[in-house]
């Protein structure tokens, strides 16, 4: 195990007891809940969240996050996550004001 999966463990997991073949497995199961599960853990906890949602395959992320609901509680910073994935992975445009480059 590398200090990047140490990290992402106690970052997004930190109160379960899963280890790093418990998140590979979880990243390419065929049940989509234990994939929306983990997607959502680290799209909202991770401090290297485009590195650590590249875990997933490309089909599976992009369905991911077109697919993911903004809750109310913590809408701000959920929705510009989610931004930033859209931005990196969907080529959409920026939507957060101070992460738009200024013309």
């Amino acid at each position: 195990m590398n200090s990047d999966n140490d990290r992402l463990l106690k970052e997004c997991f930190w109160e379960y007891n899963f280890n790093w073949d418990d998140i590979l497995k979880m990243a390419n199961s065929k049940d989509w809940r234990e994939k929306k599960f983990l997607f959502e853990k680290i799209l909202l906890n991770s401090s290297k969240m485009i590195k650590d949602l590249k875990i997933f395959n490309l089909d599976d992320l992009k369905k991911l996050i077109q697919e993911y609901k903004i809750p109310q509680f913590n809408y701000k910073y959920a929705f510009k996550r989610k931004n930033i994935a859209e931005v990196y992975f969907l080529n959409k445009e920026v939507l957060v004001n101070e992460l738009k480059w200024i013309a």
